[in-house]
Parts: structure tokens; C-alpha cells; sequence
């Protein structure tokens, strides 16, 4: 049986449930197609509750800060209280029953299922098709990527989604992968009380931001008691059915937990790519600045490459629905793609690195100011680790780049965002009245810096 309709949207993440959701509020009859929960990774899995792990975590380390501050505080960690807000705040027991409602309130049509493409305007759940006389939307997102070690397809490991779901702190815990999932997580159980080891491949932690934050991060993972293995590689995992066994290059660990956190990979596969022409092979969509992967198709979200980032996705949702519904806006600008790794101190980035913005051929001026030697960052006192570092086209005069760690440092990236965005002038930022004593007076300090490297 086949059915018409406009639209068909497969996989109804943060990106594809703004688009079904957008057209089907602007009169047109949209299929929602979702294998599992409505709403997908961010607010089941990731953004949401993991940053409710951080904020609890966080609250931890300020208690234990305070008697350099304000005097003694008596404190007992209890995973148990934020593994509550989880269930009952975040996820309602991981039942997408309000963000249903929330689309078919729309006048969205939700189909359960897995979508396959049957030819390049229809898409088949199960027994039924849906022809879509406007288009397809593809939305799929991304899963974990397990890397293929000897042992560890046979053991109970975590991925992010069972590191939030869990119910209590683990004893020890051991995590493949220093980037942004396996550093905030890894943080977030020390501070629960977990005995925590990181291995890393590569020579530091965060190996996608600029090498001081990485470094960074390792120097107060190390402070905090969180072991850091860098250049290390897994060989084997086994479990005998209480512990985990790690074996790498430097020696064996053993947890009671292991956590696999070593990237992501789009779901592609059994979409049925080759009906429309594509390659059934590819790692990702390659699509244009409207989000169009060929007549007819478009991709939002983590299948299209441009970041695992829920802001991504529904920043390319807005294009691609102005662009279904003949009313198109700009093409997708990256330039200022902004990311935050919520460790304590936050890691936030946007453009380009100094290295990055050379490999481009740019001739730059970097500008670098440690928090701990600004005003706030003094008054903050104890977890003021940081810095921020700005870079700078100097023959165009703007902003490419920026990294601010430190505390806030994803708010700080704000103001940061905007001028790469902008292409606000160095002179003009330099000249901006910064409210006294923030965290974002960093950034005067920084641009100052940078003029000082002018010949």
C-alpha cells in the first residue's frame, strides 16, 4: 500500500523533528518516520541528561573548593540524586510520549519504524509506503563507533547511553577515548567517587582543539585523581563477569565498568541509498547550501558531516525547510561553527585554530590570555584554570578563530561566535566596553595581547 504525501522525514532527531514539525505546521502533510524515541540522542542520551550529570558533578567540586572560599561544607555524593533528575525531569523514563504529541500537535503523521528508500521519492516502514510529491528528508543521525578489539564485542560495555542511565557510580571505570564524551563523563564519576582512567591514542586529550586545551584538561584530570594514558593503544578487552580487563601497549587496567567513547558514525546503512543513486558505501551525505543531497532529498544533522552537534542540526533543519517549502535562505555557513566540551573547566571553540587558519594559507595573530591573570578569573579563585586565545586574519583584520577554557567557558564563546560570524573587526572588538568583572573582559585582555604581536 502506498500512501502521498509532501514530506517524508526519516529519523526525527533535534534536526528532523524541527523540519516534519516546521512543515507540518506550515500545511503540509508530513510523514515523521523514528525507529525509537522522538526527539533522538540529545535529549535522551546526551546534551540534556549528561549535562545534568555535569551540573551535579560540578556542585561536588565547588563543596570540596569551598573551605579556601567560605569555610567548611559537609558533603556525601549520591549518584543516585541526578540519576533521579534523569528519569523523572529529563527523559520521563526515557518515554518520548510528550515529544509525539508535541509533533502530531502539529498535524504530523508519526511512524514507528525503520524508513528505507525505495526509489528516490518513496520510502517504505515495514509493509506500508510514502510517496512524498515535495520530498525526503534524511535525518538519521549517528551511533557510537566500537572499534574492533580483540574480546570487546563479547563484554558488557557502555556506551554513552548506558554511562547516563546508569544508576549509581561505578567503583572503577575505564574509558576508551579522551575526547569530549569520554572526558565529561570520565570527570563527572570521579567526582562520584569512581576510580577513573582515561586511554587516549593519541598524544592528548581533546586531539580536535588546539593542544593547550588538551593539555589542560590533563593537568587537572591528573589533580583530581583521574589517571591519563595518552599514545596508548587497547589491544584486548575480557570480561570475567564482574571485571573489565584492559590490555594495551603500557600494560592491563581492570574495572568494574568500561566505557567505549571513540567517536561516532552516521547511520547509512540499510537506508537504501542506491535507489536514489548514491552510494549504499558512503560515510556521509554529501549535500549542497541548501541541505539538498540530489533533486528531491535532503539531509540534516550528523549524516551530513558537519558536527555531532544538536545546534548544527537545527540550524540546517531552518535552511532545508525554507528551502522544501520555495522560500530559500542563505546556504549553510560554517565558518563559525561553535563547540564546548562541558568539562570543569569548559572547553569552547569556534573557527579555526592557529594551525587550521595556516594550513589555509592565512597569514595570523594569535592573542592568548590565562584566566587565572584577569580580573575575574583572580576574584573566581580556586577553578579558575584556563585560558582564552583568539586568532586573528591579520591581513583581513577579523577574527577566524577563538578557544575559550576556563569557567563559562562556553558563555564566553558566545560574544566569540558573533565576531567570527560577523566578521566583526579586530579594531571594533578591541574598542567594545566590556561589563566589569566578567569572564568575557578575557577577551579585551586577549585582543590586547594580539596587538602587542604586531610588528
Amino acid at each position: 500500500m502506498t500512501r502521498d504525501v509532501d514530506v517524508v522525514v526519516v529519523g526525527l532527531g533535534p534536526g528532523g523533528e524541527d523540519v516534519a514539525g516546521s512543515l507540518a505546521s506550515a500545511g503540509l502533510v508530513v510523514v515523521g518516520v523514528e525507529a525509537e524515541l522522538v526527539g533522538g540522542e540529545c535529549p535522551y542520551w546526551a546534551c540534556v541528561p549528561s549535562k545534568m550529570m555535569i551540573r551535579a558533578a560540578n556542585v561536588v567540586a565547588d563543596a570540596r573548593r569551598a573551605p579556601l572560599l567560605a569555610g567548611a561544607v559537609s558533603l556525601e555524593p549520591d549518584f543516585s540524586v541526578v540519576a533521579r533528575r534523569i528519569r523523572d525531569e529529563a527523559t520521563d523514563d526515557w518515554d518520548d510520549q510528550v515529544a509525539a504529541d508535541r509533533f502530531t500537535g502539529k498535524g504530523g503523521i508519526l511512524v514507528r519504524g525503520r524508513g528505507e528508500l525505495v526509489s528516490r521519492d518513496t520510502v517504505r516502514v515495514g509493509d506500508e509506503e510514502y510517496r512524498a510529491r515535495r520530498g525526503i528528508v534524511i535525518a538519521t543521525g549517528s551511533s557510537p563507533v566500537i572499534p574492533p578489539i580483540e574480546g570487546l564485542a563479547t563484554t558488557p560495555y557502555w556506551t554513552n547511553r548506558e554511562a547516563v542511565s546508569a544508576t549509581e557510580a561505578p567503583s572503577s571505570l575505564v574509558v576508551l577515548g579522551g575526547g569530549a564524551v569520554g572526558c565529561e563523563l570520565a570527570q563527572v564519576f570521579a567526582r562520584f567517587g569512581s576510580q577513573v582512567t582515561i586511554i587516549e591514542a593519541g598524544d592528548r586529550l581533546l586531539p580536535g582543539e588546539v593542544a593547550a586545551a588538551g593539555e589542560l584538561i590533563g593537568s587537572v584530570f591528573a589533580a583530581e585523581g583521574i589517571a591519563v594514558r595518552t599514545g596508548d593503544a587497547v589491544t584486548a578487552v575480557s570480561h570475567d563477569g564482574t571485571q573489565f580487563r584492559v590490555v594495551t601497549g603500557a600494560g592491563s587496567v581492570e574495572a568494574e565498568r568500561l566505557l567505549v567513547a571513540t567517536g561516532r558514525r552516521a547511520n547509512l546503512r540499510n537506508l537504501g541509498l542506491g535507489t536514489a543513486g548514491l552510494s549504499d558505501d558512503l560515510r556521509v551525505l554529501p549535500v549542497d547550501g541548501q541541505l539538498a543531497v540530489a533533486p528531491g532529498i535532503w539531509a540534516v544533522g550528523d549524516v551530513t558531516g558537519a558536527g555531532a552537534f544538536t545546534h548544527t542540526a537545527i540550524y540546517q533543519a531552518g535552511i532545508a525547510t525554507q528551502a522544501i517549502l520555495g522560500t530559500p535562505t542563505a546556504d549553510a555557513d560554517y565558518r563559525a561553527l561553535p563547540r564546548v566540551t562541558f568539562t570543569d573547566p569548559e572547553v569552547g571553540a569556534v573557527g579555526l585554530t592557529p594551525d587550521a587558519a595556516r594550513e589555509q594559507g592565512r597569514r595570523v595573530r594569535v592573542g592568548t590570555v590565562q584566566v587565572s591573570a584577569t580580573s575575574r578569573g583572580w576574584i573566581h579563585g580556586p577553578g579558575n584554570d584556563g585560558f582564552i586565545q583568539v586568532v586573528e586574519d591579520a591581513d583581513e583584520g577579523v577574527l577566524v578563530g577563538a578557544t575559550s577554557v576556563g569557567p563559562e567557558g562556553g558563555e564566553v564563546l558566545g560574544l566569540l561566535s558573533v565576531a567570527v560570524q560577523a566578521r566583526v573587526p579586530v579594531r571594533e572588538l578591541g574598542s567594545t566596553i566590556f561589563a566589569y568583572p566578567t569572564f568575557h573582559r578575557g577577551v579585551a585582555d586577549a585582543l590586547r595581547a594580539l596587538a602587542d604581536d604586531r610588528p
